[in-house]
């Protein structure tokens, strides 16, 4: 089999298992159970609302969460203090980089990496951010 085509080989769908949103600029995010998404400004609600032009959604997997639970010695970890609009559980974000991914009726474009913001630290306490 070619890389092309191991590079498009799943063996299964995701799951969404979270999504959150944030009204406010710094706010804490707000668990919902579903949401709206525009091409142009993301997830209703957001306060984001696309204004660079280049993140929309942000997601995590699920399985990341874990990892940084156990490098913090937490049992678990809110995903409202991650900072992310979605958790998602069965899927390599890494492998996924310009790909096209529905989810639910939209069609997201993994563009690239998300790093964490300075608030890991306050919201994960020391060592969070490098958890992350």
């Amino acid at each position: 089999m070619e890389l092309k085509q191991l590079m498009k080989n799943f063996l299964k769908s995701g799951r969404v298992e979270w999504i959150g949103i944030r009204t406010l600029h710094k706010e804490p995010l707000t668990e919902v159970k579903n949401v709206m998404a525009d091409p142009k400004k993301g997830l209703d609600g957001e306060h984001y609302k696309g204004k660079s032009g280049n993140r929309h959604v942000t997601l995590i997997q699920s399985e990341d969460i874990e990892v940084v639970s156990k490098i913090q010695g937490l049992a678990s970890i809110n995903p409202s203090l991650l900072r992310r609009n979605l958790v998602v559980s069965g899927l390599n974000f890494n492998a996924l980089k310009d790909c096209k991914i529905s989810i639910g009726e939209v069609l997201l474009e993994v563009t690239g990496f998300c790093h964490p913001c300075s608030r890991m630290e306050q919201n994960l306490g020391e060592g969070g951010y490098n958890a992350m």
